[in-house]
């Protein structure tokens, strides 16, 4: 079936013309840890035709995603086996923090699966695939979507829809696994952008993990001034602090283990903030800023995504060729 839709991201749209669904039948998916991004994705997979499965370290959240009709268990052998047996496609969706425990029990019983993940950074979760001996098989991704919530009751199986799914095109991906990881991103309702790890760390701590920081300070400063600024608070304090909402352990597991690309933006902003400090002091004056900035959110709204329909996965060079789409502003709709 073919049809031309409308994909947008905020304010990012990609005209797709002529995309094709397909009914082949899809390789089953096992999703350790279904907290707010790997519980969504599971309920959008099978909602997608997928058969699929997972396993929560919490008997609390396994039984409430079981009480709603989802195979969901607390026995992480058991569900790392059933995808040996079936050759499903593993998704680590678990804090960084975890990511090692989970990578040791997938290297133990399930070695031979692609694997990927949805940790919000891509670099040292390479880093521990490598470790474990599962490079081989392992295509990073990072879902750009999620809320302030936490947990099963937060998911939502149309959490993905319309967002943008990062998937790594590092040197050594294979095609097999990579194509899994595209295919499953395209069917839960999202647009594929190709990009590796460093360049995809470096990017997410500017438009993802600075926010959570200038959020948690935002936060702070409107507090500090007592019950009358809370009480006055309205729009863009409501919106600039969203994010702080976010239980303080989710935060630092995602942004401390970008402290590299962080702290570099970090002493950036800085810097501006200290110069707008600076002209407001002595020239009682932030044009240099306000300006700057509305026209970087112009810049932003007015962003718009092409489709990248010439390169073919295991051609030669066809890594580095979608590594400079995606650099471009390039996005997968469909998989070929």
């Amino acid at each position: 079936m073919a049809a031309t839709v409308v994909c947008s991201s905020g304010n990012v749209e990609v005209v797709c013309q002529s995309v094709r669904v397909t009914s082949a039948k899809k390789a089953p998916v096992c999703v350790l840890g279904t907290g707010l991004i790997g519980g969504s994705l599971l309920r959008a997979a099978v909602g997608a035709g997928y058969d699929g499965w997972g396993y929560n370290r919490s008997a609390v959240g396994a039984q409430a995603a079981r009480a709603d009709g989802f195979d969901v268990t607390e026995d992480l052998p058991a569900a790392l086996r059933r995808a040996a047996e079936t050759d499903a496609l593993i998704v680590v969706a678990v804090p960084m923090p975890a990511v090692d425990h989970m990578l040791s029990a997938i290297a133990d019983y399930a070695p031979e699966c692609a694997l990927t993940d949805v940790v919000s950074v891509k670099g040292p979760v390479a880093a521990a695939v490598r470790e474990h001996g599962l490079a081989e098989r392992y295509v990073g991704g990072h879902p750009m979507a999620g809320t302030s919530e936490s947990g099963w009751a937060a998911t939502d199986p149309t959490l993905f829809r319309d967002a943008v799914w990062a998937v790594g095109v590092d040197q050594g991906t294979r095609v097999d696994p990579w194509s899994r990881v595209v295919r499953l991103a395209l069917d839960c309702g999202s647009v594929v952008v190709p990009v590796v790890a460093a360049e995809h760390d470096r990017a997410v701590a500017r438009i993802s993990h600075l926010p959570h920081v200038l959020a948690e300070a935002l936060a702070l400063a409107g507090a500090t001034g007592g019950e009358l600024a809370l009480g006055l608070a309205a729009g863009s304090f409501r919106d600039g602090t969203r994010v702080a909402g976010t239980a303080p352990d989710l935060v630092r597991a995602i942004c401390e283990p970008n402290s590299a690309a962080l702290l570099e933006v970090l002493d950036e902003t800085l810097t501006v903030l200290g110069a707008a400090r600076d002209s407001l002091r002595d020239k009682q004056s932030l044009a240099d800023l306000v300006e700057a900035g509305h026209d970087a959110r112009q810049r932003y709204e007015s962003a718009r995504r092409w489709e990248i329909t010439d390169i073919r996965p295991g051609d030669r060079d066809w890594l580095e060729e979608l590594r400079a789409a995606g650099e471009r502003g390039g996005v997968i709709t469909r998989l070929n």
